[in-house]
């Protein structure tokens, strides 16, 4: 299935969603990581086109980014989306730690507890670093909630194959996860089977 990245909007302001109207009630997909986890670059390598911004200051994106993905291309691109991706805003990192955090409360906790088109919230943890408490919180968060989720652990390519076993495992341990993906936005590795995740979110 090839898919064609249309941009939404995005939104500071629960008010700014994406109606369902808009999204012909297309199952979305969320994208949710610390500031620097390399969010931007899975997203732009999963949809083969530089539609989400990465910047070199980690902690840029301030609001809700809504990409539209459409079965084909041009005069032949249906008007129905697939999917929906909802790139958040970042969180944990130091210099910018707090005014993203007062942010969350108001649109970003209510997007996760009541977004009723979210279908699948993608976890993004650094597979180059230990486990993160903030992590954790955001995980533990999305069990309590009963929202679905799944864990890639990104830079995948950053380390050698002994060490990043090591790494997922302590992964696991610490966020009390079955699963963690690894994936490397840089060479490509894993993202054919977090591919095969998200299309069968979109099937079901």
């Amino acid at each position: 299935m090839r898919l064609t990245p249309v941009f939404l909007l995005s939104a500071t302001d629960v008010s700014h969603f994406p109606a369902p109207a808009k999204t012909f009630d297309a199952p979305e997909i969320a994208f949710l990581g610390r500031s620097n986890v390399g969010k931007s670059s899975l997203i732009n390598a999963l949809l083969g086109s530089k539609e989400a911004h990465v910047s070199s200051t980690p902690g840029r994106t301030r609001a809700i980014n809504f990409f539209a993905l459409h079965e084909g291309s041009g005069d032949k691109m249906k008007v129905r989306p697939s999917l929906i991706f909802a790139d958040l805003p970042g969180y944990g990192y130091a210099k910018i730690s707090r005014s993203i955090s007062s942010e969350w409360p108001q649109f970003i906790e209510p997007y996760l507890a009541e977004r009723q088109a979210l279908a699948l919230c993608v976890c993004l943890v650094d597979t180059n670093i230990p486990p993160q408490p903030n992590d954790t919180q955001l995980i533990t968060y999305l069990k309590q909630t009963q929202r679905p989720y799944l864990v890639v652990g990104t830079k995948s390519d950053r380390v050698s194959g002994n060490v990043l076993a090591k790494s997922i495992a302590a992964l696991k341990k610490a966020h009390e996860v079955d699963e963690v993906l690894p994936i490397s936005a840089k060479t490509d590795a894993g993202i054919k089977a977090l591919w095969s995740k998200l299309i069968s979110v979109a099937e079901e």
